[in-house]
């Protein structure tokens, strides 16, 4: 076998589609796992609708997910001269011709064969001509086969087999001087050496019109995978009503990279009953053998689960890395330079079961910043009353005995106030926490503290104690 060389050549006509994330994803693992190159290549030979702005949302959500590249990124605009010396080669070999047909004639021989129920391929009207001198409206049309059969070993699907005589003479150099897809994709796919060809099944109809071209040329044929599409829950193709298609809005909405990655792997492929993967474990364990045939339904709650599970397990300190752009965007950006990496770390790790994604996690966090706590309107009339004024104030006088903070020591002293009280260990903890989050649901009351400090806690306590004796 060849060194592995696979590519992802995406359209920049808009975002970046979670469904090309997965392809880019199966080629990047098949890349990684045989020690081979990945390939991105930007197929933007559409001018009416290829735009810089799109590329750099493509370069974005691949940076974003961590799909680095070998190659590239490629852009077709930029190698037009190759596809128009191949175009024309394949005329001076016989194996392409001048169409002069209009495209009004073209559309109105459509129509009428799909009238009479045939075909609406191009009828073959220019193939015999001969045209050596075309006027500048002319089109290059590929002589594609008209007998036998086109078959594909594919990768995912098995054998697929193409009769040739459904297949037209396409179009590979339009009247403007642009290549068409079919035939820009085969020069890439050839020149730059593309072993395996993985792309979605939308795809499959075109393969039989590529690979004449590729063996006309004396090009080695790459092994083609065609990987089903993602559809929505109600088994149509995924759209944006099924909720965001677009890669970035995950990381908008809190989504982390890895939970991204690891759930759309599992779109369409497995390994026995296995969920969560390190990134190391998909390369050593990805196989083609072991990616569906069939459409994978997009599942927003079990993305989310996964998502909440790699919050849990990941490094705190590579969450909260994570984390700092969205606590920027909340207007916490003073507030967030002003601490340490590792005070942010152990704050990830205090709300970090509580936190589906990181937009959960900025709310959780935000009564941790600062030095006084915003209370909550209700908690504070509920929990901050001159009844609880006086337990307040014997916490405050226990706690600023204390030097330094110790959990052990600090919570041993809350259970002995609560004891000689005689109350509830709600009727004090309740209070406390408003005190020092200004909410009524908070982690654990001492490793609030911990967080907080000791100076912090103290104010803090301070504060709702006032709060308190005002009612």
């Amino acid at each position: 076998m060849r060194d592995v060389r696979v590519r992802f050549a995406p359209s920049p006509t808009g975002f970046l589609h979670i469904g090309g994330v997965r392809t880019a994803l199966f080629n990047w693992l098949f890349a990684r796992q045989r020690q081979g190159v990945f390939i991105l290549r930007i197929e933007d030979t559409d001018q009416s609708r290829s735009t810089d702005e799109s590329i750099q949302a493509i370069l974005a959500g691949m940076k974003w997910v961590g799909l680095d590249w070998d190659e590239g990124p490629f852009r077709q605009t930029e190698r037009m001269d190759l596809y128009r010396s191949y175009a024309l080669k394949l005329f001076e070999m016989g194996d392409a011709y001048w169409c002069v047909c209009k495209a009004e004639e073209l559309e109105a021989r459509r129509k009428e064969a799909e009238a009479k129920g045939l075909s609406p391929r191009y009828d073959g009207r220019c193939r015999d001509l001969r045209i050596t001198s075309p006027p500048g409206d002319a089109a290059l049309r590929f002589k594609a086969p008209q007998m036998g059969q086109t078959m594909i070993d594919d990768l995912i699907k098995g054998t697929v087999v193409f009769d040739n005589t459904v297949v037209d003479d396409l179009i590979i150099l339009r009247s403007n001087g642009y290549p068409t897809y079919n035939f820009s994709v085969v020069i890439d796919d050839a020149l730059m050496g593309i072993t395996h060809v993985v792309r979605g099944d939308d795809h499959l109809t075109n393969t039989p019109r590529q690979v004449p071209i590729f063996e006309a040329l004396g090009f080695a044929v790459p092994r083609f995978g065609h990987l089903p599409m993602i559809l929505g829950a109600d088994k149509t193709r995924l759209s944006k009503r099924h909720g965001a298609t677009s890669i970035m809005a995950y990381k908008d909405m809190g989504y982390l990279p890895d939970a991204m990655v690891n759930y759309l792997v599992r779109l369409g492929w497995s390994h026995g009953d296995q969920e969560l993967f390190t990134r190391q474990e998909l390369i050593e364990k990805f196989s083609w053998d072991h990616v569906q045939k069939s459409a994978a339904v997009f599942n927003p709650d079990k993305l989310l689960w996964m998502n909440a599970e790699y919050i849990k397990t990941s490094a705190p300190s590579q969450v909260a890395q994570a984390l700092v752009p969205l606590l920027d965007q909340a207007g916490l950006k003073k507030e967030v330079e002003a601490v340490s990496d590792e005070w942010l770390a152990q704050l990830v790790v205090l709300v970090k079961e509580r936190a589906k994604t990181l937009v959960d996690m900025v709310d959780w966090v935000k009564p941790y910043f600062g030095q006084e706590a915003q209370f909550e309107v209700e908690a504070a009339q509920k929990f901050l009353t001159p009844t609880v004024a006086p337990l307040l104030q014997k916490l405050l006088t226990c706690y600023e005995e204390f030097p330094c903070f110790s959990k052990q020591v600090w919570e041993e002293s809350f259970k002995r106030l609560v004891e000689e009280e005689g109350i509830k260990m709600g009727a004090l903890a309740q209070p406390v926490r408003v005190a020092l989050t200004g909410r009524t649901a908070s982690p654990g009351l001492f490793e609030v503290m911990e967080v907080l400090g000791r100076d912090r806690t103290l104010f803090r306590l301070q504060k709702g104690l006032e709060r308190a004796s005002v009612g």
